[in-house]
Formats: C-alpha cells, sequence, structure tokens
C-alpha cells in the first residue's frame, strides 16, 4: 500500500501589530505584546502519537504493507504525490515537472533543485535509479539482516525496459533508466503506460542515498552506525529520531532539510501495539493521538467524540473517522492447492458466506459488503462485477456438489489462516461458521503480520485473509498485483493467460475512459473464475484526540502528518 499527501498548501497567516502610542510627557511609546495565533490558526510543537502494528520493513526497497508504510510515506518523497483534496489526482512531489512521449513510452521528469535528504545531501536522478534498481535486483541484501533479500513489491517496475534481465540475475541494472543529468531521469518503459504517473508515486519508489545504505546510518552517538533499514535517510518531512524499536516505537522529527512547507508538528511517535484493542484503550486514557477503534465500539465512540464531517479529517468534537477507502477486505483461495484448484468449490466457498452480517456484527454497519475486488470511486468498479460475490446458501451447496463433495463428504478440513492481532478473530470466526453451514469445516492458523506474510509468499496456505489498500487509485493497481501470473502480491496463484495478456493491452490505451472500461471487463472475467473471496470494502473505524487539528486521513489509508497541528493549549505527550 501506499501514498501520502503532501502538498496541501495552508496558507498561515500571522500578524504582528505594532502600534505606535503617542508620548505623554516625554514617555517611550510602549510596544504591543503581539497577538497569540487565533483558536484555529496553525502553531508549531508537539508530537503527535499514532498507533501502528510492528511493521515487516520501513526501509523503501520492500516496504509492502499499512503499518511500515505510515512510516516510509512521513520520511520520503516519491516522484509524484496525490492531491489530499482528491485522492485521484496526481501532483509534483520531488519532480516538480514530468511528461510522457506521444505513446507514453519514454516519460521525462524533472526533479525539484531544492530536494535533499535529511542530512543535506542533494537528491538527484542517479538516487532514483540506484533506488529503483535495488528494487527489482532479486539479490538485494536486506541491511537488517545482512542477507539476500528480494522484495515483493517489484512488480511496481514492471514495465520498465530491462526490468526482466535484472529480475532474472541477467543483469544489475534495467536499460530503461537514465539519469541525464542530475535533475532529469528518462524511464524508458517496455511498452506504453499511460497510468505511469500514478505509480511512480508509491512510496517505496522513493530515493535512497546510496553511500549510506551500504555504508551505514550514523546515530549522532560519536562513530556509531546502524543499518540503514533500522533508520532509514529519506528526503521528505520527516526524519528518524533514533533507530525503530522493535515492538514499541518509531520516532521521527521535523526534516529541516526537507524541500516543502516544514511541518507544524515536532515529530511523530509511533507506537506499536498487539491489537486495535489495546491501543484504544490507550487512547481512552488519553495516552494516544489516534488510532483505530476497538472492536464493537464505534457506535460508542461516535457518541463520545463525534463523527467527522468528511469522513477523513480530524476536528475538535468531530473526530470518528468513517470515510471509504479505495481498497477490499477478502479471503485468498489458493488456486493450486489439491482441494481449492476445485473452481466449483471456490463458487461454494464465496457464495456461502454472510458478508452483510460481518460488516454489521464486527463493524456495526459501517463497512458495505464487497460485489467485486475493486472499490467503489475506482474507474472501472461497476456494480456486481463479481456475479457470485454474495450470499445465497442453497447456490452454495449445490456448487459444493458440483464441485463432488455434496454437504462437505469427502472434503478434509482445510486450513483457515489469518494475522494475529489486528481484529480479525470475529471476521473469521463468522466466515468459519457460515462454511460450517453448507458442510465445510476449517481450523484457524494465525501468525503475527510480518511472519503472516512471509508464509503467504511460500505459497503453502489453503483459505487465508488479506486486505488490498489502494498503491496508487487505479484499477490496474489491483487486477495486476492481485492476479498477473508474474506478480509477487498474487497470494491466490492464479494464473490465467487471456487475463495477463488483457491487463498489458489495457495499459497501451491512452484514453482515460476506454481504459477504465476495459479494466471493467477484466474485473468481470476475474470474478468468474473466484480466485478469491470479496467480502468487504474498507471504511475508515479510526478516532482521532481532540487536541490535534488539520489532520487528514486519506482513502488511500495514509496520515497528513505534516499539515496536522496541536491546539496551543493541548497537552504535550
Amino acid at each position: 500500500m501506499r501514498v501520502q499527501t503532501r502538498k496541501w498548501l495552508v496558507t498561515v497567516l500571522v500578524v504582528g501589530l505594532l502600534a505606535s502610542v503617542a508620548g505623554i510627557g516625554g514617555c517611550a511609546p510602549k510596544a504591543q505584546e503581539p497577538e497569540a495565533p487565533a483558536a484555529n490558526e496553525p502553531v508549531k510543537g508537539g508530537t503527535m502519537s499514532f498507533y501502528i502494528g510492528e511493521p515487516a520493513y520501513i526501509d523503501p526497497y520492500n516496504c509492502q504493507e499499512t503499518e511500515g508504510m505510515q512510516v516510509t510515506q512521513a520520511l520520503f518523497d516519491s516522484l509524484t504525490n496525490f492531491d489530499p483534496a482528491d485522492s485521484t489526482k496526481v501532483i509534483p512531489a520531488a519532480a516538480e515537472s514530468w511528461e510522457p512521449n506521444e505513446d507514453a513510452t519514454v516519460w521525462t521528469f524533472k526533479l525539484n533543485p531544492n530536494g535533499k535528504f535529511s542530512d543535506g545531501t542533494p537528491v538527484t536522478a542517479a538516487d532514483f535509479v540506484y533506488a529503483w534498481n535495488r528494487i527489482a535486483n532479486p539479490e538485494t541484501i536486506n541491511t537488517a539482516t545482512g542477507k539476500a533479500d528480494p522484495s515483493i513489491i517489484s512488480y511496481h517496475l514492471g514495465f520498465i525496459a530491462g526490468f526482466d534481465d535484472v529480475a532474472a540475475g541477467k543483469a544489475k541494472e534495467m536499460s530503461g533508466l537514465k539519469a541525464i543529468d542530475d535533475l532529469t531521469l528518462e524511464v524508458t518503459l517496455s511498452q506504453p503506460f499511460a497510468d505511469f504517473e500514478y505509480v511512480v508515486a508509491h512510496p517505496s519508489l522513493a530515493p535512497v542515498p546510496k553511500a549510506l545504505v551500504e555504508g551505514g546510518v550514523p546515530t549522532g552517538s560519536g562513530e556509531t552506525t546502524v543499518a540503514y533499514g533500522e533508520m532509514p535517510v529519506g528526503n521528505g518531512p520527516f526524519k528518524m529520531a533514533e533507530p525503530w524499536k522493535h515492538n514499541q516505537y518509531i520516532k521521527v522529527v521535523r526534516n529541516d532539510n526537507y524541500m516543502g512547507d516544514a511541518a507544524y508538528l515536532d515529530g511523530v511517535e509511533f507506537r506499536i501495539f498487539k491489537d486495535p484493542e489495546t491501543a484504544y484503550t490507550e487512547f481512552e486514557a488519553g495516552n494516544l493521538d489516534f488510532t483505530q477503534i476497538g472492536e464493537g465500539k464505534i457506535n460508542d465512540a461516535i457518541a463520545k467524540y463525534g463523527e467527522s464531517d468528511d469522513g477523513y479529517t480530524v476536528a475538535e468534537g468531530k473526530q470518528v473517522l468513517l470515510g471509504p477507502e479505495l481498497s477490499t477486505y477478502y479471503l485468498i483461495m489458493n488456486n493450486e492447492d489439491e482441494f481449492l484448484k476445485n473452481k466449483d468449490l471456490r463458487k461454494a466457498i464465496t457464495l456461502a458466506i454472510n458478508r452483510q452480517a460481518i460488516c454489521d456484527t464486527v463493524f456495526e454497519g459501517t463497512r458495505e459488503p464487497a460485489d467485486s475486488i475493486l472499490p467503489p470511486g475506482m474507474a472501472g468498479y461497476k456494480a456486481g462485477a463479481w456475479a457470485d460475490s454474495k450470499y445465497d446458501m442453497e447456490a452454495a451447496k449445490t456448487a459444493l456438489e458440483a464441485a463432488g463433495y455434496p454437504g462437505g463428504k469427502g472434503l478434509p478440513t482445510l486450513k483457515l489462516a489469518f494475522n494475529s492481532g489486528g481484529g480479525h478473530e470475529k471476521i473469521m470466526e463468522l466466515v468459519q461458521a457460515d462454511l460450517k453451514a453448507i458442510g465445510i469445516n476449517t481450523e484457524f492458523e494465525s501468525a503475527d503480520f510480518p511472519v503472516y506474510l512471509k508464509q503467504l509468499d511460500e505459497g503453502k496456505h489453503q483459505l487465508a485473509r488479506l486486505g488490498w489498500v489502494a498503491d496508487y487509485p487505479i484499477a490496474y493497481n489491483f487486477l495486476y498485483a492481485l492476479f498477473d501470473s508474474k506478480s509477487t502480491d498474487n497470494k491466490a496463484l492464479y494464473k490465467n493467460p487471456a487475463v495477463d495478456e488483457a491487463i498489458k493491452a489495457a495499459e497501451k490505451i491512452t484514453d482515460s475512459a476506454a481504459r477504465a472500461e476495459e479494466f471493467a471487463k477484466i474485473d468481470a472475467t476475474i470474478g468468474a473464475d473466484n480466485p478469491v473471496a470479496p467480502l468487504m470494502f474498507y471504511k475508515h473505524h479510526h478516532v482521532g484526540s481532540a487536541r490535534i487539528r488539520d489532520f487528514k486521513f486519506n482513502a488511500l489509508y495514509f496520515g497528513n502528518f505534516e499539515k496536522a497541528w496541536i491546539a496551543a493549549d493541548g497537552a504535550a505527550k
């Protein structure tokens, strides 16, 4: 997942009134005290505390899930970004301008000449070339472990000329990447890709400083250095204050070398808790500024803290966020598993799940059942595109019989996996009960999120939950990432050569409306195979403290930390 909104321009009006007072009896004029900032004017200072689970990575080359991405997008600027007022619009970030050629095969990015890493080193086009080749190379060293650790998000670069050679170990650098000069990056693609400006907004495609990646990062205490993956140095509005304290916290502070508007906050403390319930307890005790709301407490939170007007912005007395996200919660079905490769069995499973009950029971009616892998609001989404993504127990029983397992007879107990501590237990209990009702028995498997992701990468799962938050708000990001046979995020191990070719062909279409229509057709084709079971469309279920102002948590699941501020009377934390 995951693009942060950094370029929202807010005009801050600070008026210092110095009035001359007429002298009386030879007394010197008395200067008036400057007026205090108005209650709705941003002020600098304070640290915001923000709940995350333990990340898998915060090094951009392999930052792959929402927890680590919250940190990465605060530390780095990629070439482009998304407008905070409209997450579907691209705006400048590290690149101040860009231009594709006529068929969108060659893209030229002009970097902002003021761009610097937080240590003051200028950001150049060569830093992007190095960073991207690091993502593509399967022999890249994880600096935290000292071992080769291939990036699983390398597919973002899949259309760049020479990517396949690097991924196959035949080359060290992609031939399509060129630093024309310090401020000009030229990217040549292997085919037209009209949406490439969206792709390069992904936080993991940010520049990284080669010297620090390979030599270690100074901690500020003598000559001590730490691995880059433990204390990444970026070019974003914040910088690491100290190395990552695993399972405890990650602290970032304002980056005074940032090329954009300086953050109001002194810093953000990403506090790591084992589950949302624990974090919400800390919030209610006044020890946390932003968190998910604990299970079964959404309506109670609305009553206590008030609901946000737009669903994305925290304001005093309107602190609960329920805005729709560009994301989908789904059940993976391993298409290479001995049993789940049976298309009728997959159909039976998806038809057996009562999605509305999950939304009502676990999320108090604040989420919507999913009828596609693409979420509403994304170009290409069409209601009901996945015809079997609905609750129909009789049709599920019929499909199970067609699969050769009438009433579940002859089908062994299937493993139902999920990451622990993320609030998924109740959802999986409901799924388990629904499947049992048609004769399919399951047993739970769970692990912490970083371990769980590794297990999915190994492909030994049967049924497993996952959520997909848009890395960038285009259908390609869902359909290619989750279903292309070469994608490392295709955890369902779904293979359909016709779909692979259709996705590539769709991205050659330069007309936006025609491209969206083609992706809608591809979505329906995939849905007919039921490689996964979409369960629900995410909505925020988050709450912020009364002391934070102008904090936006957008539809892409990112916080706009650099425009947030803390009220002058807010207690420091």
